[in-house]
């Protein structure tokens, strides 16, 4: 047989056929299945089963383990642009879908860490501004450092205490959600207010007013339409739920408002 080059019979094992001239070779394309869990082009995980634990699934002393939050705050700074410019535009109400893999924490603790201090300075400057202006611009003008602690109050005590609330209720109606994922939400959803603290320095009443209301429209828009497509398909109370975390966050604007940029003088 031509072809086929004879073997002493004292080789052992298999011997592969031959090539011949019209022989294809067949060529598989290159894969990644030697890496698992698969990565995007970022190197970022993509399977859900990669995503961060959330700290219940250590227990109930997960929530009050530091270590368990660790990986929300190991996140690129483009991802965080993108989701402040996403919080700005409410209307979209994609938000949880496409933070439902990797949702982080460092966004919105500086959000509220930055809010903090601006509403707190500014809000002072605002009464400075008013002072001057008004007939008692000749007295002497005292800097109210009782801002700051109320201002870390108000906006730590929201994000933090009311995604966690809103989580237990959730939990009960057998809404399946992240309590991380909510707290990510939530912390976007004040970014408006820090151009708005700015903004409202203006000495002109009806301005504040305006700039405020519109502010916390957008912030109450984004949040209630995030959640009700997270929600609506899961229970039959979604409405309710939506209408008293959208009234909060228009309150959460009027308290602003009303505290930080409203100078009363005696």
């Amino acid at each position: 047989m031509s072809g086929y080059s004879t073997i002493g019979g004292d080789v052992s094992g298999s011997v592969p056929a031959a090539a011949g001239a019209d022989h294809v070779a067949l060529q598989f394309q290159d894969s990644n299945l030697q890496t698992f869990p698969p990565t995007d082009a970022r190197g970022k995980l993509t399977d859900t089963f990669s995503r961060p634990a959330e700290p219940e699934q250590f227990g109930w002393h997960g929530y009050f383990n530091l270590l368990s939050y660790r990986p929300y705050f190991n996140v690129d700074t483009s991802d965080v642009v993108q989701r402040v410019g996403d919080s700005l535009v409410p209307f979209k109400g994609d938000f949880v879908e496409k933070t439902a893999t990797n949702p982080d924490m460092y966004g919105p603790f500086w959000i509220c860490t930055t809010l903090i201090f601006v509403t707190a300075a500014l809000g002072n400057f605002a009464a400075y501004l008013a002072h001057k202006t008004s007939s008692a611009g000749d007295t002497n003008w005292h800097y109210d450092i009782n801002k700051v602690s109320w201002s870390a109050g108000l906006f730590y005590g929201y994000v933090g205490l009311l995604p966690l609330g809103l989580y237990f209720v959730l939990k009960y109606l057998g809404v399946a959600t992240g309590l991380v994922q909510l707290w990510c939400l939530y912390g976007y959803s004040l970014f408006i207010f820090i151009p708005t603290s700015f903004l409202s320095v203006v000495p002109v009443e009806k301005f504040k007013w305006a700039v405020v209301a519109a502010a916390a429209g957008l912030s109450a828009t984004f949040l209630a339409l995030n959640l009700r497509t997270h929600i609506k398909t899961a229970s039959e109370r979604w409405f309710l739920i939506v209408c008293g975390c959208f009234v909060l966050q228009l309150g959460l604007g009027l308290l602003m408002k009303l505290y930080f940029f409203t100078v009363q003088f005696s």
